[in-house]
């Protein structure tokens, strides 16, 4: 199996090094070839040379520059789009705060191997969050469960592959999840425990978060009927 791995990066320069050791350690102990691209989605701080370096460092690293920032499933949108030398069987989204653990991806890889879905997600799991965000989260899923028919603890961490992706970059929803749904891809979902942020605070405010939220689920709405 071929698999691309994407991460969309905004203000994560102090988690990148450990991010792509985690990712390498995780996919070398199973039998495929991995890529991971990082794509910069015009991040304030130091990130883009730092997964520059990296990219120098391992030729299965590589970077997407954004130039303005478009918010992380823009970002992630971006990076699907570029394929692989090869292309790629499947692909991976995950943060690069290194919340979603990299650990999991073979787990998800191995869901998604069994064949009757095109998606499966790392369902979500864990105090990783405030309790006010965890509440918020959890209240958008379920609506967004409830609209599409898609799993309740689905996030952007994710699994999916070839005609799924391609599904995804033709319909370009604001939300990845919302887009999952939209498509009807059959999806899966496994519990995978999310960790504290390290480093860092989220780049996503309560009221960047609120308005997000209401774009998914109102397009969510329009794409069903």
């Amino acid at each position: 199996m071929k698999v691309a791995v994407v991460t969309p990066v905004y203000g994560n320069a102090p988690t990148l090094d450990e991010l792509a050791r985690r990712v390498a350690s995780a996919l070398d102990q199973v039998d495929v070839s991995w890529t991971l691209r990082f794509v910069v989605d015009a991040s304030p701080d130091d990130s883009l040379a730092v997964a520059h370096g990296l990219a120098v460092a391992d030729s299965r690293l590589s970077v997407t520059t954004l130039t303005a920032n478009v918010g992380q499933n823009r970002a992630l949108l971006a990076g699907l789009a570029v394929a692989p030398e090869g292309g790629a069987d499947a692909w991976v989204c995950l943060d690069a705060d290194l919340q979603d653990p990299p650990e999991a991806v073979p787990t998800l890889l191995a869901r998604l191997a069994e064949g009757d879905a095109g998606v499966v997600f790392a369902g979500r799991r864990g105090a990783y969050e405030s309790r006010s965000r965890l509440l918020t989260g959890t209240v958008h899923r379920a609506a967004m469960a409830r609209l599409t028919g898609v799993p309740r603890d689905a996030g952007a961490f994710l699994a999916l592959d070839r005609p799924s992706r391609d599904t995804l970059l033709t319909l370009s929803p604001p939300s990845i999840v919302a887009g999952i749904g939209a498509a009807r891809i059959r999806a899966a979902s496994v519990p995978v425990v999310r960790s504290p942020r390290p480093s860092g605070h989220s780049a996503w405010t309560s009221t960047a978060r609120l308005r997000q939220s209401g774009r998914a689920l109102a397009w969510a709405w329009r794409a069903r009927t």
